[in-house]
């Protein structure tokens, strides 16, 4: 009886191991399969606005800094673009700010610092991701920003808005905004404003790993909409 029990528990520690081993490959089969697809030949730049010392805007409730939704939305994005075959180069890839400890104009560097990856990049189109503020608490909506002047920049960021106001309600419209990172080179440039800190119902929202999906989503959907038509 003590030999059967023992071959007994034997058997199950082995059909154990199996079942773990089987689970970790088809989950490691899996994330890795995400990545394997094939490339369709265009390049975004993902560009999680602020960071390190410039935390950005600061959630009116929670005291989330704007880094660091504009960070997990860019990872949610990059991640949503990889799995359709995108190439995907992010301007940020920590809560740090692209700068030294001892770099005195540290907001400067990091806007050169940004400028340097984009045009390196050669890419089909690069998209800032940021959030919004306003002195009263009235202001709700994702809202897209492009290159004063530029016709090109208009059409996509419409074409944007459009998915943005189906995908997450937002009745703003596409606008043109004298920003740096639209400017600061000839890849056609986006700045998506994913929704008001300012305004507690929308910061409720911007602060849950699940909306942060939702609006990565819709900015993924908004991307392949002005690239593959």
């Amino acid at each position: 009886m003590f030999i059967l029990l023992k071959r007994r528990n034997i058997l199950i520690g082995l059909l154990v191991v199996a079942l773990t081993v089987g689970v970790c490959f088809a989950v490691t089969a899996t994330a890795t399969s995400a990545y394997s697809v094939p490339k369709i030949g265009k390049t975004i730049v993902i560009d999680a606005g602020h960071g390190g010392a410039d935390g950005g805007v600061v959630g009116v409730t929670t005291s989330v800094k704007e880094s660091d939704i504009n960070l997990s939305v860019a990872r949610s994005l990059k991640h949503f673009l990889k799995t359709k075959g995108y190439d995907v180069i992010m301007t940020r890839t920590t809560t740090d700010g692209l700068y030294g400890m001892t770099t005195k104009n540290k907001k400067l560097k990091d806007m050169q610092e940004r400028k340097k990856i984009i045009e390196k990049a050669n890419a089909d189109l690069v998209v800032s991701v940021h959030c919004n503020s306003y002195p009263r608490a009235d202001q709700t909506g994702a809202q897209v920003f492009y290159a004063p002047g530029s016709e090109d920049g208009k059409q996509k960021a419409e074409a944007m808005q459009s998915v943005l106001c189906n995908s997450l309600g937002s009745r703003r419209n596409a606008m043109s905004g004298d920003y740096f990172i639209l400017q600061c080179s000839k890849t056609p440039s986006l700045l998506v404003e994913c929704g008001f800190l300012t305004t507690p119902s929308e910061e409720k929202q911007l602060v849950t790993a699940s909306y942060q999906e939702k609006v990565a989503y819709a900015i993924f959907t908004g991307i392949h909409t002005i690239l593959e038509g």
